[in-house]
């Protein structure tokens, strides 16, 4: 890779991670994710975001800092967004590299930079509306954006050439090679980087959903030509589509969402594996869009992805000792913290000797305001009164969506 100069005396320097990792220790990426900082040159120069030592980064990253004509040690400004430590894992380094490095972060991260970092020495608090002159026309001005995703998050713009650094917000998985920017990309690319956003989106930001909102109103007010967001592509053709897909995505909070169903399902011996098909030609005659994934052989990553942006849900899976499922029940624990609310809800599945699925589901939905029709359990293997009445509910749900 090398340093992209997004306009004059402004370069991203990046680095790609691969699939090996699990981001934030949880989420699968298969297709990698970039790590974008950016380096804004006038009379001083500053970076903005930063880097973990992770999958040889730092290598990357000084690599193309060096091709832009600087280096950690000649940076005078870091400018941290965000502190979560793949913007932040080298600060530590990169402070004992240059002892005279000043800091710029929000209020609320100045005690997270001495709580990860044991730094305290020339760390500057800023809030919305206040600015860094940089020289040479470089103007950097702040904008507090909490709890996109961490309550400390802001964003950084600056004025000359109208550039946006939003650290995590309008971000997506996967690697950024020859094409960097919006223009550039190919169908196939774009419809790779759509796919990336909205799992992004579902994994990292859903439950921040309402303060994106709120971030994208109070950022409406500043003159954005460039969106350069801490992953994924930059935006400079046509920054208002990551705009309105953030809008979008952040809509389905509380629906409503697309008109299609993503159907969830788990089975131990094979008794609620048998009602699957049936369930999925059940909602095609309806002519409802129908995701299906199953776990745990499937990461609830991509389930939660198609989740969100569905207002039906179907959810197949056995009682497990009384109990549902443990696979699915971590499902819905994932779904509870990711706030996927107001959604119309079928659930099917067998038991053994005793049923206490149903009771445990209701129980861990019960904060999320989900519209659930009749469940259908039955004991062993279903008979075809059973599977009629599941075929059934799965045609009256589908209807429902249909009719929103």
């Amino acid at each position: 890779m090398k340093a992209i100069e997004i306009a004059d005396g402004i370069f991203r320097v990046a680095a790609n991670i691969g699939s090996k990792e699990l981001f934030e220790g949880i989420w699968p990426i298969p297709e990698g994710v970039s790590l974008n900082t950016y380096l804004v040159k006038g009379e001083k120069t500053a970076l903005i975001d930063l880097v973990k030592d992770w999958d040889d980064a730092l290598d990357q990253v000084n690599e193309q800092l060096a091709a832009a004509g600087s280096s950690i040690e000649s940076i005078d400004y870091l400018i941290i967004n965000h502190m979560e430590p793949d913007h932040t894992g080298w600060l530590s380094e990169m402070k004992e590299k240059n002892p005279g490095l000043k800091i710029y972060c929000s209020k609320k991260a100045v005690p997270l930079v001495k709580a990860f970092y044991k730094i305290e020495e020339n760390v500057f608090a800023v809030g919305s509306g206040d600015s860094l002159d940089l020289g040479n026309g470089k103007v950097l001005v702040f904008e507090d954006i909490p709890n996109v995703h961490w309550p400390e998050t802001m964003a950084t713009f600056e004025k000359s050439t109208g550039i946006l650094f939003p650290c995590d917000a309008f971000g997506s998985y996967g690697q950024v090679n020859e094409h960097v920017f919006d223009d550039q990309l190919t169908p196939e690319e774009e419809k790779f980087y759509e796919e990336e956003t909205l799992r992004y989106y579902a994994n990292i930001v859903s439950t921040f959903s309402g303060f994106v909102t709120k971030a994208i109103k109070k950022l409406s007010d500043l003159d954005i030509k460039v969106i350069a967001p801490s992953h994924g592509i930059i935006w400079r053709k046509n920054p208002s589509k990551i705009v309105e897909a953030y809008q979008k995505l952040a809509s389905y909070h509380n629906g409503p969402a697309e008109k299609e169903i993503t159907f969830i399902w788990s089975s131990m011996y094979g008794n609620t594996e048998k009602m699957v098909e049936p369930i999925i030609k059940a909602v095609e005659a309806e002519g409802v869009k129908i995701n299906v994934h199953r776990v745990p052989q499937e990461h609830v990553s991509f389930a939660l992805a198609d989740a969100w942006k569905s207002a039906g849900l179907i959810f197949g899976m056995p009682t497990y000792e009384y109990r549902m499922f443990p696979p699915m029940a971590n499902v819905l624990d994932i779904f509870d913290r990711s706030h996927v609310k107001s959604r119309k809800v079928f659930r099917f599945g067998s038991y053994g000797w005793s049923g206490g699925a149903q009771k445990q589901f209701q129980e861990m939905t019960e904060g999320l305001k989900w519209e659930c029709i009749e469940p259908v359990e039955w004991q062993g293997r279903a008979d075809e009164e059973t599977v009629e009445k599941a075929i059934n509910q799965a045609k009256e749900l589908a209807r429902q969506i249909k009719a929103l």
